[in-house]
């Protein structure tokens, strides 16, 4: 086995979720991910806490089965929901064989089983929770990388030394944690403005998402005003989404558009009310994610790009007495700020084509 996948393993159990003995623990995984599960076993073993691996979450295979072979009304499993309720570790690791599976299930079928899963996922994020990445060889093809390359910039990404990734991020975790108000401009397709006024901001070094590499907010849901053209794609639903483009008005999407993929863009928007407004703003500040890969975990934090979530507020996002956009979905889509670009924050540039003051 590589040793980076130890390390890897360590690094999930010591940094992120700071595994302890008697720890009851899910890792779902998909099969090709199984050297990192052996390793996560091993490391468990050490510890002296329970695991068990599911792929539930990220075995795409039997995911299009089932949906496809289903009539989309969908109630929420009462027996998954106990597993994750008698857990105190749950780590998903993405990885696949295939990463268009679900291309050909129907969106609003995806959609009503996000719906039905929605208290799961509200108790795994209640949980120490992590989520990471195998470099498997269709995520490799992917990002249009060799395998052994992937290999590279992922445990780069991910085994590095955190305790600088935090404290080069407190920079600007200090400016926006007291502001009131954030614009993002770049070019003549995207001015944005909203309010993130008593909301905190969290800075993001690899403890829930690993890798780490952002700092992160949630806007005032109606405060949000102006147009956004995300010029970098996404995989969502096993679909490519090109150049979406979301209008605001008093914090709801009132105008979109793709180009590609459209439709499924459609149906994430009409999930629920909440999907129509935004529940994150981050700002992109790990450096060595260098390059676009169509993976949102590694490309929302790469530097020189801001990202925003149509759907949930994460809670520890949203100020005591303050609203928290709620929503079945979180979808991140990224926009460029590498050139002619700036953030904003109550009236003072402090970002402008990728560069941060404090750089």
């Amino acid at each position: 086995m590589d040793p980076r996948i130890r390390e890897h393993a360590e690094v999930i159990a010591n940094h992120s979720v700071d595994l302890q003995p008697g720890d009851n623990v899910v890792i779902d995984a998909h099969p090709v991910a199984e050297d990192l599960v052996v390793a996560l076993h091993e490391v468990a073993g050490d510890v002296g806490a329970n695991p068990v691996t599911t792929s539930q979450r990220t075995g795409k295979r039997q995911q299009r089965a089932y949906l496809r072979a289903a009539d989309g009304d969908f109630d929420t499993p009462a027996h998954e929901q106990a597993l994750i309720e008698e857990t105190d570790v749950y780590i998903a690791i993405r990885a696949s064989d295939n990463v268009t599976q679900t291309s050909d299930v129907d969106p609003e079928t995806s959609a009503a089983y996000q719906q039905a899963q929605r208290p799961i996922l509200e108790e795994r994020l209640s949980k120490r929770w992590c989520l990471t990445q195998y470099p498997a060889p269709a995520n490799a093809q992917l990002a249009e990388m060799s395998t052994e390359a992937y290999e590279n910039f992922v445990w780069d990404a991910v085994n590095k030394d955190w305790d600088a990734q935090r404290a080069h991020q407190a920079n600007m975790v200090e400016i926006m944690d007291p502001a009131e108000e954030i614009r993002i401009v770049s070019g003549d397709t995207t001015d944005v403005t909203m309010s993130i006024d008593g909301n905190p901001t969290r800075n993001d070094y690899g403890e829930h998402n690993l890798p780490g590499g952002e700092v992160f907010t949630a806007p005032q849901p109606d405060s949000v005003e102006g147009e956004v053209l995300f010029d970098l794609p996404l995989y969502h639903q096993g679909r490519e989404i090109t150049d979406v483009y979301l209008e605001f008005e008093g914090g709801e999407v009132v105008s979109h558009s793709a180009g590609k993929n459209e439709e499924v863009l459609t149906e994430v928007l009409d999930t629920d009310d909440g999907a129509r407004r935004l529940g994150e703003l981050g700002i992109g500040m790990n450096r060595d994610i260098d390059q676009f890969t169509y993976n949102m975990l590694f490309d929302e934090k790469m530097g020189d790009t801001v990202h925003m979530a149509v759907g949930r507020a994460y809670d520890d996002t949203v100020g005591e007495g303050n609203v928290a956009n709620d929503s079945a979905v979180h979808v991140d889509m990224i926009v460029d700020m590498s050139d002619d670009s700036f953030i904003e924050v109550d009236g003072e540039v402090v970002q402008e084509d990728g560069t941060f003051v404090f750089e």
